[in-house]
């Protein structure tokens, strides 16, 4: 059994991970963390566990083996590192960093340390992405051509995190880490950054959308595009040779939800209605499983890397982009 420790009580937490993680057999709640003492003492009782008022003295706590850390992007390095020092395995909210080097380091230390480090896209692990995968390889749509994804969501509070630059916010490392994980999992972690653009806030210094393309080594790409201040979007589609599958609610298929994906072939169209599943439930188990197996930690730390590079790339490629936009708001 797992003891884990929650480090702060963002709504991912609560929503997410704190009712699966008391449903699994393999995990136990040991302690929750937050700088809001009636907000800990509150979660702590409503889930029958210890309550910490600082986030080192939940790291600390001997009886913990891992760390959930669902804090911004911009605190994950200071955390992360302080709960690998500690001994602690560590599943991370998406974006695992804000940069590439910090990625290396943390993974480095967990290596150094046999520790477990995740990055915590939960969609990875729901079913559909298995039918998909499945209808591929029977050759139903024939050699795979194109990846497209978008996901993008209208305005948020302007006092959302997502938009403050301090906290790692912007698009491309909240929105836009989807639609570049998923064309890793359809094209393979091979990816490279052709070209790119970002819309950068002049006000809110952070990108609010974009878009990028994307190669392999086979020649295959994917054309993603995400955004904060956009028409909702959250799908994806792989072009084949012989017919192509959409899949209309790609990241964000809750455990009610009847997913349900269109395969288009030889002229025919057919919507396939799966069955629900929960995608949160099933990453812990992942989780859990990598504390005991040597590989499935390797393969995390692979992951971690070839999604903090394409994301560096990214940034990189649309430098010039975003400067010109900027110079057409001053």
């Amino acid at each position: 059994m797992v003891r884990i420790g929650i480090l702060g009580c963002a709504n991912v937490a609560q929503r997410h991970i704190i009712p699966n993680v008391l449903v699994l057999p393999e995990y136990s709640l040991t302690a929750i963390a937050s700088r809001n003492k009636a907000k800990s003492t509150h979660l702590a009782n409503l889930y029958n566990c210890r309550k910490e008022d600082s986030y080192e003295s939940l790291i600390s706590r001997p009886d913990i083996d891992a760390i959930y850390i669902p804090l911004p992007v911009g605190l994950h390095h200071f955390w992360a590192k302080k709960a690998l020092d500690f001994g602690k395995h560590v599943l991370v909210e998406k974006s695992f960093t804000h940069d590439l080097d910090i990625a290396c380091e943390l993974v480095e230390l967990a290596t150094q340390k046999n520790l477990v480090v995740m990055e915590n896209f939960m969609f990875l692990y729901h079913s559909q992405q298995i039918y998909v995968k499945g209808e591929i390889d029977s050759g139903l749509i024939g050699d795979v051509r194109c990846f497209r994804s978008s996901f993008g969501f209208p305005p948020l509070s302007r006092d959302n995190i997502r938009y403050k630059k301090e906290l790692g916010g912007g698009s491309l490392l909240d929105a836009g880490a989807y639609p570049i994980r998923a064309s890793q999992m359809f094209l393979g972690g091979s990816m490279s950054v052709s070209a790119a653009s970002l819309f950068v806030d002049p006000k809110l210094d952070v990108d609010i959308f974009g878009g990028a393309f994307l190669t392999n080594n086979a020649g295959l790409f994917s054309e993603i595009a995400f955004g904060f201040d956009n028409f909702y979007q959250c799908n994806y589609e792989i072009w084949g040779s012989l017919g192509k599958i959409t899949v209309s609610r790609a990241f964000t298929a809750g455990p009610d939800f009847l997913p349900q994906v269109t395969v288009e072939h030889q002229g025919k169209e057919h919507k396939a209605q799966l069955p629900t599943d929960n995608h949160a439930k099933n990453m812990l188990r992942e989780f859990s499983y990598a504390i005991k197996n040597q590989e499935k930690r390797i393969r995390f730390y692979e992951e971690i890397i070839d999604q903090a590079k394409i994301i560096h790339d990214v940034h990189v490629k649309a430098k010039k982009v975003t400067e010109g936009i900027h110079a057409g708001f001053n």
